[in-house]
């Protein structure tokens, strides 16, 4: 399977895709009939416009695809929170890259840079960077991939908080699941790519996994907006996905009796320890078999 920064050699970075993540613990249309204007049909680039950045880094001003504000209408969220937007997928979005010296972030990050931060990036990766010119309208889910890696190298390479690092890990698996909800059936290759897609998934949430415990042992809160029982329900439900149901159960039954938690998000909680002691039930009786 490739590696979390596998893909990162277009950028001129092909040294840094096989870096350890937490080794430091140890990113109006004319028609119809009779000449008259069709209707317009909402497209994505309707949701963005070019917002203008000075990067922290080389002071280089440049402008990147950003959602307007209020513009997109939530439509639902998953299990795990990962939100879901009508005709638009804002995750792929959410990465602000300097295309002159490399620098990347997700965009609540990108403003904070400490100068032993500054000095990593232009070593490991300004100086062998390949500068980029954004000509597309909108991102392509592989685009946005890559963008995210960039990130993740970003942050692995400025030795980061392991929370910032499970953050990008965990937006990322997010996005390839918004990948392959997108994939057309009808196309060659479909079943592969969708696996493709479903695996890389699984890598960056067992990375954001091990990245938030982690953080939870060695961090204050709110980590990365999130207050502790956002994160413990996030655990908690990626735990459950592979089967770590110890630390799945004691995150939810630990939330459920919290008393900063919201009636809301104890209801959630409820529902996910009922799933818990279901999986575990048919676990049990699957090893008996």
């Amino acid at each position: 399977m490739a590696g979390l920064l596998s893909g990162l050699e277009q950028f001129g970075l092909s040294n840094l895709e096989s870096m350890d993540l937490y080794e430091t613990q140890k990113k109006p249309e004319e028609g119809g009939e009779g000449g008259q204007a069709a209707a317009h049909v909402v497209q994505e680039q309707d949701f963005l416009f070019d917002k203008s950045f000075t990067c922290p880094l080389c002071d280089r001003e440049f402008k990147a695809r950003t959602v307007k504000i209020g513009k997109a209408k939530l439509a639902g969220s998953d299990l795990d929170l990962r939100p879901r937007y009508e005709q638009i997928d804002l995750l792929k979005y959410d990465v602000i890259m300097c295309p002159s010296c490399g620098y990347a972030s997700l965009s609540r990050f990108f403003k904070y840079l400490t100068s032993p931060q500054a000095k990593n990036i232009q070593k490991a990766i300004s100086a062998n960077f390949k500068p980029q010119k954004e000509t597309s309208e909108t991102y392509t889910y592989d685009e946005a991939l890559e963008r995210y890696k960039m990130a993740l190298a970003n942050a692995i390479v400025k030795q980061t908080k392991a929370s910032e690092k499970a953050y990008i890990c965990l937006k990322t698996a997010w996005l390839l699941r918004g990948q392959a909800e997108h994939l057309d059936p009808a196309e060659e290759g479909y079943e592969e790519k969708k696996k493709q897609c479903q695996a890389e998934e699984d890598e960056f949430l067992r990375n954001a996994l091990e990245g938030f415990l982690a953080a939870r042992q060695t961090e204050s809160f709110p980590m990365c907006g999130m207050d502790e029982p956002t994160v413990d329900f996030l655990i908690s439900v990626t735990a459950m996905r592979f089967e770590q149901y110890d630390v799945a159960s004691r995150l939810i039954t630990g939330l459920i009796t919290s008393k900063t938690a919201n009636p809301r998000m104890k209801d959630k909680a409820r529902d996910v320890k009922e799933m818990i002691m279901k999986k575990i039930k048919e676990k049990n009786a699957a090893t008996r078999k």
